[in-house]
């Protein structure tokens, strides 16, 4: 893990993120020598199981109606 001093980090700070994105490395900032906080990279957004398929279905026809027609049923009484 790279150690950087506060003061550094904040005169370069956008470009220590770009470089913390790019190369999935945190960077630990320290102030006189103490660390005092850590930049690490955000986790990529997970990618949800429902609703993935959406809008690549197409819908056919009456999804309302029967399967079979009603005049082929035989109705036993």
């Amino acid at each position: 893990m790279k150690t950087m001093p506060a003061g550094k980090f904040k005169a370069c700070c956008l470009k220590v993120m770009d470089d913390v994105r790019a190369r999935r490395e945190p960077v630990l900032i320290t102030k006189k020598g103490v660390p005092v906080a850590k930049l690490v990279p955000a986790e990529k957004p997970r990618t949800d199981v429902f609703g993935c398929m959406a809008g690549t279905a197409e819908i056919l026809g009456n999804i309302e109606a029967p399967v079979v027609p009603v005049k082929t049923w035989k109705i036993s009484k």
